[in-house]
């Protein structure tokens, strides 16, 4: 039989949307999407810092464990999945595939891969 491979979601930090971003440095999501796009109003509007402050709450992960993975991309995925009716591969298949997604999820910029690497 053979063995699924294991692919682990991004452990990248969250970053909160109220932080100060440095004049002139954008970064391609910045510079590359419409603003009228459904995912780019939708993230526009949801609070994002105080839901990631609940879910990092609940999962009381500080002391114990690997680390939680950004609460941005588990929020943004559940969204997604929920709002387009996909199963799990699917939600993880379409962002993957759309940059839109990715940005509405928190990526700082497009990844093939399902998952991006970890950032520091």
């Amino acid at each position: 039989m053979a063995k699924a491979l294991k692919s682990r979601a991004s452990k990248f930090k969250y970053v909160s949307q109220s932080q100060l971003t440095i004049v002139g440095f954008e970064t391609p999501f910045s510079k590359n999407l419409d603003a009228n796009n459904r995912w780019v109003i939708l993230a526009k509007k949801i609070p994002w810092d105080s839901l990631a402050n609940i879910y990092s709450k609940q999962l009381n992960n500080n002391d114990k464990g690997a680390g939680g993975i950004n609460p941005r991309v588990i929020i943004g995925s559940l969204i997604i999945k929920h709002l387009c009716d996909f199963s799990d591969r699917e939600t993880i298949n379409a962002i993957q595939e759309n940059i839109y997604m990715q940005y509405f999820i928190g990526y700082s910029s497009f990844s093939k891969k399902p998952f991006p690497a970890r950032e520091n």
